[in-house]
């Protein structure tokens, strides 16, 4: 590590993180809903009731959203060379997500390729699982990052 950042020589195959905390809360989940997912079982405790959920539950999306803000508090706080993401592979939501659960990430990084045709950066491909208080996972994906690499 060079100049306090983290580039793509630095990072290793079948490293591990864990970090994040994220607390759910009904206000949050309520005005996702209304902004960008507006299903009943979203809004509102009678609709949510009749259905599988049992009651309100978080969008997906809203989920995605939440892992986002650990993940680029993540990337911030260990001062990765990061240059975004072309895009997420295998998204999956495994159990509802409720206001009041608080969510944590668990990542393990599953490749790293440095690019042909600009060789200034790197990608890395990452499975990345998301838990509730319970140690339930709640959703996985395989996230895919690009890096700057740090030269020659």
């Amino acid at each position: 590590m060079v100049d306090g950042l983290i580039y793509f020589e630095d990072l290793e195959v079948g490293s591990k993180t864990a970090f994040g905390r994220y607390e759910v809360t009904r206000e949050e989940v309520l005005e996702f809903a209304a902004k960008y997912d507006p299903q009943p079982f979203h809004l509102s405790d009678e609709a949510a009731a009749q259905t599988h959920f049992g009651r309100i539950s978080a969008s997906g999306w809203h989920t995605c959203a939440m892992v986002m803000r650990m993940l680029v508090d993540n990337l911030t706080e260990r001062k990765q060379a990061g240059l975004g993401s072309p895009g997420q592979d295998e998204l999956r939501w495994h159990r509802p997500v409720y206001p009041g659960d608080v969510l944590r990430i668990e990542t393990e990084l599953l490749e790293k390729t440095r690019s042909r045709s600009r060789p200034e950066m790197g990608s890395m491909k990452s499975a990345i699982r998301v838990f509730n208080q319970d140690d339930q996972m709640v959703m996985s994906m395989t996230g895919i990052g690009l890096i700057r690499v740090r030269g020659d």
